[in-house]
């Protein structure tokens, strides 16, 4: 994937969700998404906005969904969502991010919480 990478983390349990999350943007690569990607690493995702429903229509892989309304605050948490399915966030979902399967456990993320969004680390750095 390729974009500006953002870094994410819940602001209630100070847990990172991930640091190289794409800005998923414009209407191309918003119909895009995923599709034609075999998995997702640790810290890698895609943030959706604006979004209220997705569907996981030819994927490969589970993935979960975290909805969040304009504020960044969580409307709906979708634990492994399978491939063929569709999940709809709700009320007042504006964004959605997703991630590898088994982050909102790991993260404890659940509706309700904060996320803070904000440009990534330089890659330089990182490495």
């Amino acid at each position: 994937m390729r974009g500006a990478l953002l870094q994410v983390t819940n602001d209630r349990t100070g847990v990172l969700l991930g640091d190289e999350i794409v800005a998923a943007r414009s209407l191309w690569r918003r119909v895009r998404g995923l599709l034609g990607r075999r998995g997702l690493a640790s810290g890698e995702g895609l943030w959706i906005e604006p979004c209220s429903s997705i569907h996981m229509f030819f994927m490969r892989f589970a993935i979960d969904a975290v909805f969040t309304d304009r504020d960044g605050r969580v409307v709906r948490a979708v634990p492994r969502l399978e491939p063929w399915r569709v999940a709809v966030g709700g009320r007042g979902a504006q964004a959605v991010l997703e991630l590898p399967a088994g982050t909102i456990e790991r993260s404890a993320t659940q509706a309700g919480d904060l996320l803070r969004v904000s440009p990534a680390a330089d890659r330089a750095r990182r490495e």
